[in-house]
């Protein structure tokens, strides 16, 4: 199949690319920029990584033009040649719930987790004829995330100051602060899977499983004989900042079998 993958130089997007070639697609790929908008006619699947994923972003008009105004470009583009559509939506849409179902009432507390769930309505309000898949994304982990700074996961921030340091500083209760954690590999199996499933809607992708913030530090600094030191919370976090996540996996489990 002929694929176009946007921000391929990204985390996710990065191991997609490789993964897809690998299986014998034929890929092209984009990278954001306003002067120039990618091809879409003639290709099979559109899997729709690119955006800018700091949960921290405040320039709103930033975000909202690559993350939502892109993506309905980019929907009406598939819509008008007839090309299916995969997309990276987050759990960040679920802000301080407890309820994953996809059906659950959304919360988002970020721009850019509004530039997420607002892509999600627009798709819902704006039904097409190809197949259109979302797919909320946990805590994505693996290789290649050292661009993204801050914002990568607590796998590589404590593995890397376990490499540079000798103290992993984690925040006070992050033995209470419980995630889901995905390997970005099971992600990217997730979306070759789909490939096959006509059905279009909004998906969970993560493991259903939690873990601390603790635990991933306990681990990494037993493998690296440092210590764990506490830092405090930050103030500008607290309004939307996820102490628990949970994938509820129910319709996953129900298209995938």
């Amino acid at each position: 199949m002929k694929i176009l993958i946007t921000g391929n130089r990204g985390f996710i997007g990065s191991h997609a690319q490789r993964t897809f070639i690998k299986a014998g697609h034929e890929v092209v790929t984009y990278e954001w920029n306003s002067d120039s908008l990618p091809r879409i006619e003639g290709l099979d699947w559109v899997l729709h990584f690119g955006a800018i994923s700091s949960t921290t972003e405040r320039d709103v008009a930033k975000v909202i033009e690559q993350n939502l105004d892109f993506s309905i470009w980019l929907y009406n583009e598939c819509t008008k040649y007839n090309v299916n559509l995969q997309w990276s939506s987050s759990a960040s849409v679920y802000g301080l719930g407890s309820d994953f179902r996809e059906s659950a009432p959304v919360d988002p507390r970020s721009p850019y987790a509004w530039s997420k769930y607002l892509f999600e309505h627009h798709i819902a309000k704006n039904p097409s004829k190809i197949t259109c898949q979302g797919f909320r994304y946990f805590n994505v982990y693996g290789d290649n995330e050292r661009h993204k700074g801050s914002q990568a996961s607590p796998y590589h921030q404590f593995t890397l100051q376990a490499q540079t340091s000798d103290s992993i500083k984690v925040f006070v209760g992050s033995e209470n602060f419980r995630r889901d954690f995905i390997p970005v590999e099971q992600v990217i199996d997730t979306h070759i899977q789909f490939l096959d499933v006509t059905e279009s809607g909004i998906w969970n992708v993560g493991t259903g499983q939690t873990k601390s913030f603790m635990d991933i530090a306990l681990e990494i600094a037993e493998k690296y004989k440092v210590g764990i030191s506490t830092i405090p919370f930050p103030k500008e976090l607290e309004y939307s900042y996820q102490k628990y996540t949970c994938a509820d996996l129910t319709k996953l489990q129900q298209t995938l079998g």
